[in-house]
């Protein structure tokens, strides 16, 4: 099997991480080989793999060693759930410097020195929005090939996905990076499915698939554990192994995006209702206000 290079992005906050680890730990059930490059300075894309609050990231060790040169790749990488390799790239102190350069640092670092070898996936998960350069790292430098956003039904995790969208676009015909599908993490918002569907549409892609919302999630996050280790057997679980085989037979079907307008985005919830649902909630809210103040 080839390496395949995918990412996923997605709003902060909207289960990114989560769904990420949870899809590559049913991913490596099916024995395939996984590094995962976390791009976020919080340190936290390998938690649940790892089991532990925070890795060491490649950044703060550079700094201890006085450069990340003075590094070995057993320093930086640890293995988890599944026999899954994990690294940080790390950043940062909030409002100092650039955090896009730990991604940069980091992926030079582990391409140099062997990483990448033996492996069939590596995944990068990466921070919110492409926001700068040094985030937009996996898709500018032809690293990602395959980037999945993880998105939900309101309107600024779908503004998010149509950002990131314009942020392929701007590199696909320079390298080979490709879209290759929405993941709608589900937050019960009106015509949710819907409505990613529809967005999928409009972006030239598939929605491959929708993760229904369940508590089990959070009861797996809080013992630092994915669904697939913590409740095996849960529908829960079923979901993330349905949502990692669509993934690993998506080869070849990613497309180069074709975003739209904000415009565009306000007249789809137009066209799905939600605009006149919200609109509907809040009188029905002013008049139990006025009720109770009656």
């Amino acid at each position: 099997m080839a390496l395949r290079q995918i990412a996923f992005y997605g709003k902060g906050g909207i289960g990114k991480s989560t769904t990420s680890q949870n899809t590559l730990a049913a991913l490596a059930e099916l024995g395939k080989k996984i590094l995962i490059v976390g791009c976020d300075p919080k340190a936290d894309s390998t938690r649940l793999i790892l089991h532990a609050k925070a890795q060491d990231t490649i950044l703060s060790l550079a700094a201890e060693a006085g450069a990340v040169e003075d590094l070995e790749l057993e320093q930086v990488m640890r293995v988890g759930f599944q026999n899954i390799r994990c690294v940080e790239s790390g950043g940062p102190e909030p409002g100092v410097g650039c955090a896009g350069r730990g991604v940069i640092t980091a992926i030079n670092f582990l391409e140099e020195n062997g990483a990448y070898e033996g492996v069939d996936y590596v995944s990068y998960d990466v921070l919110g929005d492409v926001v700068c350069g040094g985030f937009a790292m996996p898709i500018r430098e032809n690293k990602a090939q395959e980037i999945y956003i993880v998105m939900s039904g309101e309107m600024m995790a779908m503004y998010a996905a149509n950002n990131i969208s314009k942020g392929i676009l701007k590199y696909a015909n320079s390298g080979g990076v490709r879209l290759g599908g929405l993941i709608c993490n589900e937050r019960q918002t009106d015509k949710e499915l819907e409505l990613a569907d529809s967005l999928a549409k409009r972006l030239g892609t598939q929605l491959i698939y929708f993760v229904p919302r369940d508590n089990v999630v959070q009861h797996a996050e809080l013992r630092r554990m994915t669904v697939v280790e913590y409740a095996p057997n849960s529908k829960q679980a079923e979901h993330y192994r349905t949502l990692a085989k669509k993934i690993d037979a998506n080869v070849g079907n990613g497309v180069i995006p074709t975003p739209i307008t904000m415009d565009e985005l306000e007249d789809l919830l137009m066209e799905h209702g939600v605009l006149d649902a919200i609109d509907e909630s809040q009188v029905g809210k002013k008049a139990d206000e006025l009720a109770v103040t009656a």
